[in-house]
Order: C-alpha cells, then structure tokens, then sequence
C-alpha cells in the first residue's frame, strides 16, 4: 500500500467561515457532512487515507489592506481551533518531523498556507508574523495582483515581481515559507525561481500544455520544477483540467458575479440560488481520468519526483466524477495503478516528494539565518527606488 496522502490545498476554514461563521457547533465535522454540500470531514479524511493537510487560510483580495490581513489571522485562527477542537483526529505541524509524528500517532498533521501576498499587506514584519503562527507557505498572489507581484488572471503590473517582491521571497527562504507559485502570472514564476533559493513549489496548479488555463504550469517552468527538485501539487478543479471546463467555470464566475450582486455572500439564499444555477448549466464531463492525465504530464516534463496533489477540496465546485470529496483519492490512486504506476512512484506523489521538498526549504532557511537577519526593507524604500 503507497503513503497516505499529503494535500497541498482545501479551503474548509474559508467554507466555515462562509456558512457558519465559524460555529463549529452548527457544522460539526466529527460527522459526514456530505449533505450540506461539504467536501471535507473527519470521516471522509479517513476514508480517503488522508495523513497531512495543508489547510488555506485563505482572505479575499478585496477588501485588501489590513482588512485582509485581519481575514487571514481569523482564519489562522480558525484552522488552530479545528485542531484543538478535535485533537484525537488532528495534529498541528509546522515541519517535515512534526508531519512524521503526526502520522505515527495516527493523526491528521495540519499545515497552514496562506493564500495571496495581500494577506501581508506589503510588510516583512507581517510575514514573518504569520509564520510564527505556523504558516508555512504564501502564495505569492491570489487573482488579483498585489502591488509587489503579478498575478495569473490579472493585467501585469511589476513585470513578474518588483524589487520587493523580489525581498519577499528572499525572506520566505530565510524563514523557511514554502514560495508558492499557483495563481501568479508566468513572468511572476521565473522571477521567483530566478531569486529562491529553495525548492519551487506550486500547492495547486495544473498542466498549461493540457489546458490552457493561465493559472496552470507552462512546461518551460515545469523543467524549472524539475532542476531546482521542486513539486506541483496537480489540482482537481474541473476548470483547469479540460477546455470544456475552463469555458464552463468561466460562465460560472460570471454567474456568481450576479449572485454576489443578489444576495450576500455564503448565505443560505446565496448557496440556492448557486445551486439552481449549476442544475441548469452542469459541469461538462470531467472524471479522475482528467486528473491523472495532468499528473502524468507534470511527471513526463518534470519527472515522478516533482508531481503531487492539491485538490482544492471545498474551493471549487462540482469537482471531477469519482473525487467529489476528500474520500475519493483511493480511486485517483487506482487509474494511476492501472496506467502502470508502482507503489513505490504513488508514494512519492502522495507523500514522499512534498515532505522532501519542505525539508529542503527548511535545511536553506538554516543555512540563511547563519549568515543573516530579518530583513528591514519595506516596498516605500526598494519600489520607489526603482521608479
């Protein structure tokens, strides 16, 4: 039997906030909550051999400023909740050895990743503040670009990443931060590889050369992937897995759009009206065989030692047939094992080479605080001084 599975992306926490307002008393995951739509639960992580999760402390890029960084430290503090609320089941984990004991003691390790640079609000001390909190990587943007970076579905800006960009990641590395590249434009991922001296990492992304999504991995940065000994966490979401579904999650944004201008947002008008609308307009097929042909095509140009999983369970809708929750990766595991997989390629897909990959950054960050400090660079002194 391969490993358990190491999970680079789900947004429970942000889901929680959005229905309940994080009223873990209303929304009780110790039981399958499948009916309410969720993705996520304690039962189902069982069922699907779940031993480590980085769970998104995700913030909206709007409101941004403060507010954001407010959203992400209630969110932070949401996913430590969970841990302490349900401590038989979940571990947290700020390292590779901590991931280790958690699974020893038969315990979900809980890793925490903040999604958008916005979520520091163009402070390194904000950074570092958050890592102290236990968050362990930053995607460097979200959808929209933050002042310092450009992302994958917004009108460049810097170029890639501006001179404090560029001072971001070199304190992401100093810290030991996992430099997440998923959501940031292609002109952002070079500029990143280019400064890190870490491990690349994508926590969820897929492959651009079979759908041609810009928040997918072009295969010239895949190869960068490779050399540098980094991972890409595949994604399961529908609209970045085939050319049907990027069409349809388009209509679908636009959809919401609407939605959001109707009701407010996560209310129970809000998830019907939602509902309504995806009964009218189904996803265009999209099975775990979708999934694993862009498995396969991260590990033909990156290699099996760079590819694994980041679902994004409960931050997308209508995911693929046969992985509609955190309980289907058994079946993903299977169709690979069935194109001729071994167990020993399925465990470092689904555990061996995101492990690898974050003792590595955290061997760099000890090599880098023996020859320096945090940095005190702030986006006013290194942006202006370029313009």
């Amino acid at each position: 039997m391969s490993e358990p599975i190491f999970d680079g992306h789900n947004d429970l926490a942000w889901e929680l906030r959005r229905r309940v307002r994080y009223d873990f008393d209303a929304l009780d995951i110790a039981v399958d909550q499948s009916a309410c739509g969720l993705h996520t639960d304690l039962p189902r992580l069982r069922a699907g051999r779940v031993g480590a999760q980085f769970w998104s402390v995700y913030a909206p890029c709007e409101p941004d400023g403060q507010a954001a960084v407010s959203a992400t430290l209630e969110q932070v503090d949401a996913v430590r909740r969970l841990v302490t609320r349900y401590p038989a089941e979940l571990a947290l984990a700020t390292t590779a050895d901590e991931v280790e004991r958690a699974r020893a003691e038969g315990r979900v390790a809980s890793l925490l990743g903040a999604e958008g640079g916005h979520s520091i609000n163009c402070s390194l001390g904000t950074l570092r503040m958050l890592y102290e909190l236990g968050v362990r990587y930053l995607t460097l943007t979200h959808v929209r670009n933050t002042p310092w970076a450009d992302s994958a579905t917004d009108e460049a800006k810097v170029g890639g990443l501006s001179p404090f960009g560029h001072e971001v990641v070199r304190e992401m590395n100093r810290l030991g931060m996992l430099v997440d590249l998923s959501h940031v434009a292609p002109s952002t991922m070079h500029a990143a590889l280019d400064t890190s001296r870490a491990p690349a990492f994508f926590s969820h992304s897929s492959a651009r050369a079979l759908c041609d999504h810009p928040r997918n991995v072009p295969d010239d940065v895949l190869t960068r992937v490779r050399d540098t000994g980094g991972v890409v966490m595949v994604t399961f979401v529908p609209g970045f897995l085939t050319e049907e579904g990027r069409a349809w999650m388009a209509e679908m944004g636009d959809a919401v759009e609407r939605l959001a201008e109707a009701y407010p947002d996560g209310s129970p008008a809000w998830y019907a009206a939602r509902a309504d609308w995806l009964r009218d307009n189904p996803r265009p097929p999209c099975t775990v065989a979708d999934v694993a042909d862009h498995i396969e095509r991260v590990r033909e140009v990156a290699g099996v030692d760079n590819v694994g999983l980041g679902s994004d369970f409960d931050g997308c809708s209508s995911p693929p047939d046969g992985l509609t929750d955190v309980s289907g990766y058994p079946t993903l595991l299977d169709e690979l094992s069935n194109r001729g997989w071994s167990e020993a390629e399925l465990s470092k897909l689904t555990w061996n080479n995101i492990l690898r990959v974050m003792r590595e950054t955290e061997s760099v960050a000890a090599r880098i605080r023996q020859q320096c400090g945090p940095s005190d660079a702030t986006i006013e002194q290194l942006d202006q001084e370029q313009d």
